[in-house]
């Protein structure tokens, strides 16, 4: 048990090299920018109060980022099982053809969620009652406490990273393949997971330092050394992920022109690697999690 466990382990460790998979980097990145765009026209139809246009936009621009990062999840468990990777647009054509299995048994274990809260509010507004308020909430209150963080625990550990990897695996009963980790493996995913996301948070602290420091040494050499006369709130908001509309609505103008513009593009750009490149580690992790539990060596 404990040899497979480590070699379990191990084999989640190796997520890093989702860092290599340029495919799925490309893929993920398109997505996200494409998305993003979509959400700006959004904003900008609700600024100009096209309430239904830019719900439309809203929606494509989700429909976008759930199909990409399932895309780019196809990839990624090509890579994690040692095959060969398929190209984006074909990815993208799977995902357009699986991709509402993933959505289909989150939609399940969220309205299962949303059963087990509703009861709670109904037993909650039963304490109103006399006589028998008080003890139904003595037991009610420990019991939703418990109930609550369970759900939240298996949300998080289980059904939110597995669900997807179990589609691009190719298994036709997802909801089934929860249930039995449920049952009978909770604690060893909950460990793999753990290990997830101790990666993903290593990945995100060091793609930050990288940003941050690199960013504000730029804005250094370009506004002391090569004197662009731009101030430095302005250089570093697009590496912050504030676009033209994002920056306008702090209430600092937008200077420099076409220059200034500029910078908030190209620091959008770096704001868009630093959010990929996390996410690239945490679903091959997810990948690799899944397959430790269904495949193991």
């Amino acid at each position: 048990m404990t040899s497979t466990l480590l070699s379990a382990l191990s084999r989640v460790l190796a997520s890093v090299d989702a860092l290599r998979n340029l495919r799925a980097l490309y893929a993920l990145l398109a997505s996200f920018c494409f998305a993003g765009l979509l959400v700006a026209m959004a904003q900008s139809a609700l600024a100009r109060e096209q309430n239904l246009l830019s719900a439309l936009w809203l929606g494509l621009g989700l429909a976008v980022a759930f199909f990409g990062v399932n895309a780019t999840g196809l990839m990624l468990m090509d890579q994690a099982r040692g095959r060969l990777v398929r190209d984006p647009q074909d990815a993208l054509a799977d995902a357009l053809r699986s991709g509402h299995r993933v959505l289909l048994a989150l939609l399940v274990a969220l309205a299962l969620a949303g059963a087990v809260v509703l009861a709670l509010a109904g037993l909650l507004w039963a304490t109103r009652w006399p006589f028998v308020g008080a003890p139904l909430l003595a037991v009610v209150l420990p019991a939703g406490v418990l109930a609550l963080g369970g759900i939240s625990f298996v949300l998080v550990v289980l059904v939110g990273p597995l669900a997807g990897p179990a589609v691009w695996a190719g298994r036709r009963q997802v909801i089934g393949f929860l249930r039995e980790r449920l049952r009978h493996g909770l604690p060893e995913t909950a460990l793999l997971m753990s290990a997830v996301y101790l990666m993903t948070a290593l990945a995100t602290a060091a793609v930050s330092f990288v940003v941050v420091s690199g960013s504000r040494l730029m804005a250094g050499l370009a506004i002391v050394g090569a004197g662009v006369e731009l101030p430095a709130r302005q250089l570093l908001a697009g590496v912050m992920g504030l676009g033209p509309r994002g920056f306008g609505a702090s209430g600092m103008p937008l200077e420099g022109g076409s220059l200034g513009l500029a910078a908030l593009i190209g620091g959008g750009v770096v704001f868009a690697i630093a959010l990929v490149l996390p996410t690239l580690v945490w679903l091959r992790g997810c990948c690799a999690v899944y397959l430790a539990l269904t495949e193991p060596e």
